[in-house]
């Protein structure tokens, strides 16, 4: 014979009715359900939950992304800079790392590269001569798209070298 926990109520004889407790209260609140019932609060408390969550990490990532917004809205130089250094704060979770990306942010680096190529550039105009960018050396070295006779070609790259060796 199974024990006693084994038995249904049926089985023990005892008899089960729906009646309340006499010393319960008669009338009882809303969020208490009735058994065999779904928990209606708790449904709307889970989508609460999951909607809070994913506002507070929407919050959470625009906050972090802030020094990187503000750099790229105001054109910066040091806009790869900061977008690094908040990286590194997101992934290592130093926070250093987003502050001296959000102070990189707000302030003005000096553009030193643009007098100084405006000075070398007025230096060479003085002094006559002109910049080598190689393109020319790249134009040589490929093998042109169409094809031409023998003869136009020889005629075009000993052309191109007698403009070369005049400007040099």
């Amino acid at each position: 014979m199974p024990s006693a926990a084994h038995l249904s109520s049926s089985q023990r004889g005892i008899e089960l009715n729906e009646q309340l407790h006499p010393q319960a209260p008669h009338h009882l609140p809303f969020f208490i359900t009735p058994p065999g019932e779904t928990d209606v609060l708790m449904v709307v408390m889970g989508i609460f939950l999951v909607a809070a969550v994913l506002w507070v990490g929407t919050l959470y990532w625009r906050l972090h992304s802030l020094p990187e917004r503000m750099a790229h809205k105001s054109e910066k130089l040091q806009f790869e800079i900061v977008a690094i250094l908040g990286l590194l704060s997101l992934f290592t979770h130093i926070h250093i790392f987003w502050v001296a990306g959000l102070l990189l942010a707000m302030i003005d680096l000096p553009d030193f590269g643009t007098p100084l190529r405006s000075i070398a550039g007025s230096v060479e105009k003085i002094a006559g001569t002109v910049r080598d960018t190689g393109a020319v050396a790249e134009h040589e070295a490929r093998p042109s798209s169409t094809s031409l006779p023998a003869e136009a070609a020889e005629k075009s790259g000993s052309a191109a070298k007698e403009a070369i060796g005049s400007h040099v």
